[in-house]
């Protein structure tokens, strides 16, 4: 049985994440912060769901227990994110909101790989990691830095982690995905859907999450077998520069 673990799993890009990998037949273990007593779109599949903090060293360890109660890990899917609860100008920027994103968005990243990293040596049968950072970590968005240095940090996360483990078997890739229709982008749609209808998507619409978890699966499942540490940025083209 392939065992799939991914976080940020009741939301967008996770949640479609998870149920990609489903249908694709693995076993998956989530984890979200919220409580989940009902989860009726993983009904018929082999789904199991964790209540857990991403920057919280006992819930990362109950995952990782939980997923290897169920067997072998073959997959880390790193979703879960947050934004800052205030948009602050990066002069006005505080401690408590840098903490706060940087101590999901890339602490909880880093040592949720590293104890998956560990089992999946452990266990010498190879794997893939995934991390899903932002086109915010290359791109300034000077009224939320700590999103961007947050996700720059993935960024870097990914290349130690794809340089450390590809004599193990294991690659490890990112996706950055653009502008995206989930929930942390909700409240600034009417901004995005201006930019987009003045041309800075491309391909000329948002991105969805399941243009995010097809991308997931294919680096899961060997289709990218000799690829490792490489960003793969998925916007519709915005990241295209134009004279």
């Amino acid at each position: 049985m392939k065992i799939a673990v991914v976080t940020g799993v009741l939301g967008g890009i996770g949640k479609e994440s998870a149920l990609w990998l489903c249908r694709a037949g693995y076993s998956v273990v989530g984890m979200d912060i919220m409580e989940a007593n009902n989860l009726p779109d993983f009904d018929g599949h082999d789904f199991t769901y964790v209540k857990g903090d991403l920057s919280c060293a006992d819930s990362r360890q109950n995952l990782v227990d939980m997923a290897v109660q169920k067997g072998n890990i073959s997959v880390l899917v790193n979703v879960a994110g947050v934004a800052p609860k205030v948009r602050r100008d990066i002069l006005e920027l505080t401690e408590e909101s840098y903490d706060f994103v940087m101590g999901i968005n890339t602490k909880g990243t880093l040592f949720l790989t590293q104890a998956v990293a560990n089992r999946m040596i452990k266990q010498g049968k190879g794997g893939a990691i995934v991390n899903i950072s932002s086109c915010s970590a290359y791109t300034s968005s000077t009224s939320r830095g700590e999103y961007c240095i947050s996700k720059a940090g993935v960024s870097m996360i990914t290349k130690l982690f794809a340089d450390r483990l590809a004599g193990e078997g294991i690659t490890v890739n990112e996706i950055c995905p653009g502008i995206i229709a989930t929930g942390m982008t909700a409240a600034v749609k009417e901004k995005y859907d201006k930019l987009i209808a003045d041309g800075l998507v491309p391909i000329g619409r948002w991105g969805t999450p399941d243009d995010i978890a097809k991308a997931v699966v294919a680096l899961c499942d060997g289709t990218f077998g000799y690829t490792t540490g490489q960003s793969f940025i998925i916007d519709g083209g915005m990241h295209i520069r134009k004279l």
